[in-house]
């Protein structure tokens, strides 16, 4: 990765059909990600299928097939690099592969581009149900920047009113979630001719904002938090031969130095840092966003395990015996109610956890009380809730550290709800 470019964890989001990966296929075609013979191919796989104009989308499948090989990257992140930046692309082709890269993997987006159809439209006449959710959901993980693309201006002739009219609807309801107008960035485009995307469309000689890749690399990279406290959380822990012990992960907050002393939780365990690695180099201090092996003395393998939290004993990660959250409900086939024990993905653990008790259900859209104590959250409901890990685990409050105060909740084999933390009762 080159170093001297900022980087940036961009997600893409927005309802099915809208035009995410076809959006998503051409960035990486025009910008030199992906070569003509590939588009080609796939154009005529596309059109074997019955799939026809599908040959963008299909990039990011064909990206992770040949990934799956490669096992170092998460299969739904691809690599972009424009002018300015180096992004980590994160495809939103549904809740659950969104919601487990967003939360549980190792990338926390910094930014989203919410790609809408111009034309479709609920049956009042508003946005569709899933363009609402996923701006709630921006959010309530707290994405602070987003660029709503205005997708498929070839529909309606590149009309100047289709696209106000649509504009118009977004800026309502991101404002509405307590978007400000220095946080969003329109653009009208058609990903699947290529007008607006990196090239200016003469199709829309009325527009004189930005290309979507100019909008873009016109977002900010976020401040790496090394003022926060020190957590790392633990993806595998190895023993080597002739070093020791050598836990693997990723800094989320703060600054780990060689020598510095550090505890890990829940074990509660000390050690002193003999040494850093990221890349197979060796480094002095690591700071967020850095992947990194570090060896540890004092410490054996079978103390430590993938979603145990390494941080400074002065500050250590918090053990919560019980937490409060704010979720979203994305999909459940029943409803969520007291004494439910689903899985939480939090950070690079994943704990059942009980909940305990329905403290509000809350209005999606506007975040507002909507009732106290209620006996159950469905599909699309938002709301507060009492958890119970059921084992040991490191949370945090999203306030203080945002980076481990987010999680998923899964269970029969998908992401049924996101959220963050609240409040905690520490356990020790």
């Amino acid at each position: 990765m080159p170093a001297e470019k900022p980087h940036i964890n961009l997600v893409f989001i927005g309802h099915v059909d809208h035009g995410k990966s076809t959006t998503i296929g051409r960035l990486l075609y025009e910008l030199g990600e992906v070569d003509e013979r590939t588009i080609q191919k796939l154009k005529e796989e596309a059109e074997k299928l019955g799939k026809a104009t599908f040959e963008f989308a299909y990039v990011m499948d064909k990206l992770k097939e040949e990934r799956k090989r490669g096992l170092t990257i998460d299969i739904s992140h691809t690599k972009l690099e424009t002018q300015k930046y180096f992004f980590t692309i994160i495809d939103a082709p549904g809740h659950k592969d969104f919601i487990k890269n967003m939360i549980t993997g190792a990338s926390q987006a910094d930014a989203a581009v919410l790609v809408v159809d111009v034309e479709e439209r609920d049956e009042k006449g508003g946005l569709m149900p899933q363009t609402k959710e996923h701006i709630f959901l921006a959010r309530t993980l707290g994405i602070q920047q987003i660029i709503v693309a205005i997708n498929k201006m070839d529909k309606v002739n590149y009309d100047q009113k289709k696209f106000e009219e649509t504009k118009e609807l977004v800026s309502k309801l991101l404002k509405m979630v307590g978007y400000k107008d220095d946080q969003i960035i329109f653009v009208p485009i058609s990903a699947l001719h290529g007008e607006n995307v990196v090239k200016k469309s003469d199709k829309m000689p009325w527009w004189n904002g930005p290309t979507l890749v100019e909008a873009i690399d016109m977002l900010k990279p976020p401040e790496k938090p090394v003022h926060l406290p020190l957590r790392i959380p633990i993806q595998d822990v190895y023993s080597i031969t002739g070093v020791g012990t050598v836990p693997v992960g990723r800094v989320e907050t703060g600054v780990l130095k060689t020598g510095d002393k550090v505890i890990f939780e829940p074990p509660g365990i000390t050690g002193e840092v003999k040494s850093i690695e990221m890349h197979h180099q060796p480094i002095q201090e690591a700071k967020p966003g850095d992947n990194i092996g570090f060896n540890v003395r004092g410490v054996s393998k079978k103390d430590l395990r993938r979603g145990d939290v390494c941080g400074h004993p002065d500050k250590p990660p918090t053990v919560a015996k019980e937490f409060t959250a704010q979720i979203i409900v994305l999909q459940h086939p029943t409803a969520i109610t007291v004494g439910y024990t689903p899985v939480f993905h939090a950070h690079t653990a994943q704990v059942a956890c009980k909940i305990t008790e329905l403290i509000s259900k809350l209005d999606p859209k506007t975040g507002n009380i909507v009732e106290k104590n209620p006996t159950f959250l469905k599909t699309g409901d938002a709301g507060v809730i009492r958890v119970q890990p059921t084992k040991p685990m490191v949370i945090e409050k999203v306030k203080e550290i945002p980076q481990l105060g987010r999680f998923a909740i899964r269970d029969m084999g998908m992401t049924i709800a996101a959220g963050v933390v609240i409040d905690i009762v520490p356990a020790k």
